[in-house]
């Protein structure tokens, strides 16, 4: 890790110093796809002053790179906006030491913000919770695939097709392991855990919870730190929502938690599991939005089939405690691990999902919550998939949107969400949606897992 408290102005000199070559600056669109520049070391001072240039239509590229003119201010190739690097989150790369590594803003060419740019609309709600006195945590649960990067085929061949959460299934993959686990350390991303999960090939790791701001730049950083510990080891990595028919699918678990005055609000109360007023309302506001935040957080259409009941995906409109078919997971404090590991777990979340704007709809929706008072209905803790239509109706439950129309309709309908990103970047993302419904329109299931399995 670098000094973060190195001068803009001498940190391509320390960088150089220690054989880096260049710096890659990174953002992700509005598919959740990474994109990035590098920019060679001795150009690295004038980045972060004037930034990169880019084209503005990075904010209507669809999953598969189409750019959809379907958004009028976006409608002409004319244009340019820069990409200013985040100096004080830098790191070297571990896992691929000649370059670092630095989140990126996009701005209007004379520096002011720019609509669409996701880290600043993250920011505007960090700021509107500040206003109120609250503070988040965030972190994501991260589940992938590894296969066999020499397959010449297109489907993927998982490293390990055995018992699941075993010991053999961590030895198949004993030295990417071994070299993901230091270099997470090295680039300043802690994690809680890394285990081999449910399906052939899967693994999970956690990223500890930090600030939200944080949180999604340490799981662009993690992606990045995944892939290139895959591809020293002869692995190809991938953060699909589904990678094979019939299977699980990745998800990526996102985790918040509200505080006010260093107390967490989900804990210490005389509400279910210990929740406070707030914190139920808290909850209440992420259940009331629910389809128009999973709109932001499982996007894609292979998100859409990855949302099935049974799978611990949360397919339902519903809340619980502990309970892994909810939408709405809340794992309580406890005796052992105190009241700061309360935390309301949201399932229907995926690498599909920029984790700017992801954070951005599940604190705009939780905020909102708070200031309305909100209070939640009783927990669910059983499997709604196995009650009749009639029992899910009584108890409000419903199933979240199947089709891109329906998570559309959520996002265009709801004022909460549509405020906290702002009609220019709903408008954009909108756009890209149906311009990849519309490139799937005549491709069956099996089609679309293979259309979206290697592009996270």
């Amino acid at each position: 890790m670098l000094d973060h408290t190195t001068q803009a102005d001498t940190l391509d000199l320390d960088l150089a110093a220690n054989g880096v070559v260049g710096v890659i600056i990174a953002w992700a669109d509005n598919n959740g796809i990474p994109r990035s520049r590098t920019v060679p070391i001795d150009q690295f001072t004038a980045a972060t002053r004037r930034g990169v240039g880019i084209t503005p239509l990075f904010a209507v590229f669809d999953s598969h790179d189409t750019i959809t003119f379907d958004h009028p201010p976006l409608a002409t190739p004319s244009g340019d906006i820069r990409l200013l690097p985040i100096t004080d989150r830098i790191v070297q790369l571990a896992g691929q030491p000649a370059f670092a590594w630095a989140p990126g803003r996009q701005i209007a060419p004379d520096g002011t913000p720019w609509p669409y740019d996701q880290r600043t609309a993250l920011e505007r709600q960090l700021a509107r919770a500040a206003d109120l006195g609250i503070t988040l945590r965030a972190g994501y649960e991260i589940e992938f695939h590894l296969s066999a990067a020499d397959d010449p085929r297109d489907d993927p061949r998982p490293v390990y097709d055995g018992p699941s959460y075993g010991p053999v299934k961590m030895l198949a993959v004993d030295a990417f392991a071994e070299q993901l686990l230091r270099d997470l350390n090295r680039n300043g991303v802690p994690i809680g855990q890394l285990h081999g999960e449910y399906g052939p090939g899967q693994y999970e790791l956690n990223i500890a919870p930090t600030d939200p701001l944080t949180a999604a730049d340490h799981q662009l950083l993690t992606r990045q730190t995944i892939h290139a510990a895959a591809h020293h080891h002869g692995l190809r990595a991938s953060f699909a929502p589904l990678v094979t028919p019939g299977h699980v699918g990745n998800g990526w678990h996102l985790h918040t938690s509200p505080s006010h005055n260093g107390t967490n609000l989900l804990s210490g109360g005389d509400g279910p599991a210990g929740l406070t007023p707030q914190g139920a309302a808290y909850l209440a506001g992420l259940l009331r939005d629910l389809p128009a935040i999973t709109a932001i957080t499982a996007p894609s259409l292979s998100s859409l089939q990855r949302l099935r009941p049974g799978y611990w995906s949360g397919a339902y409109t519903c809340w619980g405690i502990e309970n892994r078919e909810a939408a709405l997971r809340l794992i309580p404090s406890t005796p052992l691990l105190g009241p700061d590991h309360a935390n309301i777990e949201l399932k229907p979340s995926d690498a599909a999902a920029n984790p700017y704007l992801a954070l951005t709809a599940v604190i705009a929706a939780g905020l909102a919550g708070i200031e309305d008072r909100l209070a939640p209905p009783g927990p669910i803790q059983e499997d709604p998939a196995t009650w009749t239509d009639q029992q899910r109706a009584d108890h409000g439950i419903h199933r979240l949107p199947t089709t891109v129309q329906q998570q559309l309709r959520a996002l265009h309908d709801n004022p909460r969400i549509r405020a906290a990103l702002g009609d220019d970047l709903i408008d954009a993302f909108r756009a890209v949606r149906t311009s990849d419904a519309d490139r799937a329109a005549d491709l069956d299931p099996a089609a679309i897992i293979r259309a979206y399995r290697w592009l996270y």
